[in-house]
């Protein structure tokens, strides 16, 4: 038998089509295998300076990890090469959760079945090498998740982009418990070589803070007091088999001068490397604690120095390759703020071009705006930063300057002064008691392009949250609903479901994802029955590690219901706890009306939030007492996953039956958590919240369990909302409540969580988990009523899968490519 075979099945190959038989076929992949092991075990002799014999597992990780590496190498830098001249997109944003790079990579090159092969013929399982490699560290909740799908996307459609962000030596920190507290504990994933890490000696940029400025000739003179040195580290973003690889440029900060020798030979020897370790503190760890006054100071500092280190590498590249004709900028480059954190990118930006490039004011401002694009990622007050503008004066004082100018010419500004707009309902900085920065406001007014990730959310963001800028300017909102990556949550995740769609429908959804024909197996009694068997031997997995890291054995013929986010007050997981407390006193009271249910919950609270804290401990202590109980203990288990990361996610996603999405309506922007287990067959218990509409528009309402108020009726009962007089009306939940006060799950300290009760009865219940409370325990009901019955159970998981296809990063990218970045792609 003969048929053509694409050189690309041999990766290591550059020819094109060759006619070979099967005989050949097998040769040609045996010859991969052989250079495979080859090219392993020179880098672990060349590289690691060991030998086969010598090798310890972690060498083995490296050794791999360079020989992978090394196949994607000679793709980046054609990748690189052969798209200066394009339009480039530069994404910034604070968090970026990879996935682990070795895995990942091997997908991307189609090559994970060979390098398998061939490791094992070395003697190493695959798998095990796999799972020693560290998780990035670069990130805490969906921002940095969606951005690792969004890399992920722009490499596989071919948008020419550069990831940057920082390169956090502790990420945010790795969750432990003692006594069910959350301890927050350093994520030293970089210990040892990162092999995936090109550290540059260039580009590097100098960082200012502080110090003063001086207005000479009409020029504005920044002489910063403190200067860091901002080094890159690039990472790889393969696209999956269609040879481009861009880069995620990282950023780390290092002093000018290692030490102060003067000082460390005067005996002063702490003293004398101070500098350094202020320098380096900026890239130590995300999202330091910023209830004093020097994590606020920290905060805005790592803020500035990766956004303008970001910025200046733009700009270097565009003058390389284009000069300083600066009105090609708005062609060659697009910036896109992911949220407000490089909110000073514009304003860098301006400086650069007014200050250093001696552009005037007017013409600056129109590059900037042409440029700068922002998401609005929350709708939530806290979240939106503000910075006081003291502080600002002291961090950034010729920022400020610029701001401050920005803010006075658009509140002076034709389009404001001829409307019925007020200055203040605009103006981006505050003239209150302690004068504030807006980043919200300031983003949205620097951008050309301003988006929401779901239908509600950029509605709200309209209505709600710049009502007067979209007045303004209303061709600036659009909305983009968030996507995942079909390649990262589906097929390198669920290999098994992803082998089923294979070979029902062909495999082109992995590049363009349309599983809409799977619809048509929906009755088909033996995909149900396959369905159901790889989503029994995901959770058997998933059972196996969960009793590895928590000590507890569950269930795996159980339903898993699923709660998988960071832990916030409006993302409800009170909500689900008082659920779960309440079906326990329903178990204790019928004795078996309920089939057998697995709680399973993980996120992390952030250091200084103590209710939060206080929420995960609450968490522990309910399930402490309801798996000792044993009464009930084989119907019902609860358990906190500690450091729930995206290593995590990638084997409990594929193992959930039930997906809780349960935020208050008009609290969550959109969601990507529930993308991913809906795409993996979890059908989704959520509310009329962020993307859960889109999900239920798409699969069908009667294929999930909604339950709730929607947004117009949260905004008509706040007004009269009165949790306490709900309480009392509920005797269900007045015991639950009750049971939590009185010390029921606290003996050693009855009143602990009397400050949850209080935020719930005593100060209004902001998020409304008391109003839900009756109808989310209806859908909990009805939820179980429909997992009794498997045959329509498997069927709403076919369903739900077949109806995902909107929902993929790939279909956002080439959203903001087309309407927002306009690189063409």
């Amino acid at each position: 038998m003969f048929f053509f075979l694409p050189a690309e099945t041999s990766k290591l190959s550059q020819r094109g089509f060759v006619l070979v038989d099967i005989k050949s076929k097998d040769q040609a992949i045996e010859r991969e295998i052989e250079n495979l092991k080859e090219e392993i075990v020179r880098h672990l002799r060349h590289q690691v300076g060991v030998t086969t014999e010598e090798a310890a597992p972690r060498d083995w990780l490296v050794a791999c990890s360079l020989a992978v590496r090394s196949l994607l190498v000679d793709r980046w830098h054609a990748s690189t090469d052969s798209r200066r001249k394009m339009k480039q997109v530069g994404y910034l944003s604070m968090e970026f959760l990879l996935s682990r790079q070795l895995q990942n990579a091997l997908l991307s090159l189609g090559l994970e079945r060979e390098f398998s092969t061939a490791l094992s013929e070395l003697g190493i399982d695959l798998d095990k090498i796999v799972d020693l490699e560290a998780e990035p560290a670069l990130g805490n909740g969906g921002l940095g998740r969606l951005a690792a799908c969004f890399l992920d996307s722009m490499a596989n459609i071919g948008v020419p982009a550069y990831g940057y962000g920082i390169y956090f030596e502790y990420g945010m920190f790795r969750q432990t418990f003692a006594g069910g507290w959350q301890i927050e504990q350093p994520e030293e994933w970089l210990v040892g070589v990162n092999p995936w890490d090109f550290m540059r000696s260039e580009p590097a940029f100098e960082i200012g803070f502080g110090g003063h400025v001086e207005h000479r000739d009409q020029r504005a003179i920044w002489t910063p007091a403190e200067r860091v040195i901002a080094t890159a580290h690039d990472l790889l973003v393969p696209g999956h088999d269609n040879k481009l690889v861009n880069t995620l440029r990282l950023w780390s900060a290092k002093p000018l001068h290692g030490f102060d020798i003067a000082t460390f030979n005067r005996g002063r020897h702490i003293e004398a490397f101070a500098t350094k370790i202020r320098s380096k503190t900026l890239s130590r760890l995300l999202y330091p604690d910023d209830s004093t006054e020097e994590g606020r100071e920290l905060r805005l500092k790592q803020e500035y120095f990766f956004a303008a280190a970001s910025v200046q590498d733009m700009l270097t590249r565009f003058v390389r390759e284009f000069g300083k004709d600066w009105t090609l900028l708005p062609d060659k480059i697009s910036i896109h703020l992911n949220d407000t954190h490089p909110a000073l990118a514009p304003v860098e930006l301006m400086r650069l071009l007014v200050d250093e490039h001696e552009l005037g004011w007017d013409k600056a401002w129109i590059i900037t705006n042409s440029v700068i694009s922002y998401t609005n990622h929350t709708l939530m007050p806290e979240a939106l930063e503000t910075w006081r503008l003291d502080l600002m004066n002291r961090i950034v004082p010729r920022h400020l300057q610029i701001i401050e100018e920005i803010n006075l010419r658009l509140v002076n500004s034709p389009e404001v002064t001829s409307s019925s707009i007020r200055s203040s309902e605009v103006s981006i900085v505050s003239s209150d008691q302690t004068p504030i920065v807006n980043m919200g406001r300031l983003s949205a007014y620097a951008s050309h392009r301003v988006n929401g990730v779901s239908a509600l959310h950029s509605k709200l963001v309209r209505e709600d949250l710049f009502p007067d800028f979209a007045a303004l300017y209303p061709e600036r909102f659009c909305n983009v609903t968030n996507g995942v990556s079909q390649r990262l949550w589906l097929y390198q995740s669920n290999p098994a479901l992803s082998s089923l769609i294979d070979d029902l429908v062909g495999v082109d959804w992995r590049q363009s994802f349309d599983p809409s024909p799977l619809a048509r197996f929906g009755d088909d009694a033996r995909v149900q029955d396959a369905i159901d068997a790889i989503k029994t031997r995901n959770k058997e997995a998933a059972a196996e590690r969960i009793r590895r890291l928590t000590d507890h054995r569950i269930n795996p013929s159980a339903m898993f219901d699923v709660q998988i986010k960071r832990i916030h007050q409006y993302k409800r997981q009170l909500l689900n706890i008082l659920g779960v407390i309440a079906r326990w006193n329903a178990l204790k009271e019928t004795k078996g009306a309920y089939p057998s249910r697995v709680v399973l919950m993980g996120g992390k609270a952030a250091s200084s939030y103590w209710l939060a804290k206080l929420i995960i401990k609450l968490a522990n202590d309910v399930a402490a007492k309801l798996n000792a109980d044993p009464d009930t203990k084989d119907r019902l288990t609860f358990v906190f996953l500690p450091n729930y990361n995206v290593s995590m996610a990638e084997w409990l996603i594929p193992a959930a039956d039930l997906s809780q999405q349960i935020s208050l309506a008009g609290t969550e922007a959109s969601g990507t958590g529930n993308m991913k287990l809906a795409m993996n067959g979890a059908l989704t218990l959520g509310t009329r919240d962020g993307a859960n509409i889109e999900i239920a528009e798409a699969v069908g309402e009667e294929n999930t369990f909604m339950f709730g108020m929607n947004v117009a009726e949260v905004e008509t009962l706040r007004a009269q909302y009165s949790p306490h007089a709900v309480s009392e009306a509920d005797p269900v939940l007045k015991k639950v409540l009750d049971q939590i006060g009185g010390g029921l799950f606290s003996p050693d300290e009855p009143d602990r969580f009397r400050p949850i009760l209080d935020s719930l009865l005593g100060h209004g219940d902001r998020y409304m988990v008391l109003a839900d409370f009756a109808d989310y325990l209806r859908a909990q009901a009805y939820v179980d009523r429909n997992w009794l019955d498997k045959e329509a159970w498997n069927k709403k998981v076919i369903t739900n899968i077949a109806g995902m296809g909107r929902f993929s990063s790939d279909r956002a990218i080439r959203q903001y490519a087309e309407s927002i970045w306009t690189t063409g792609s």
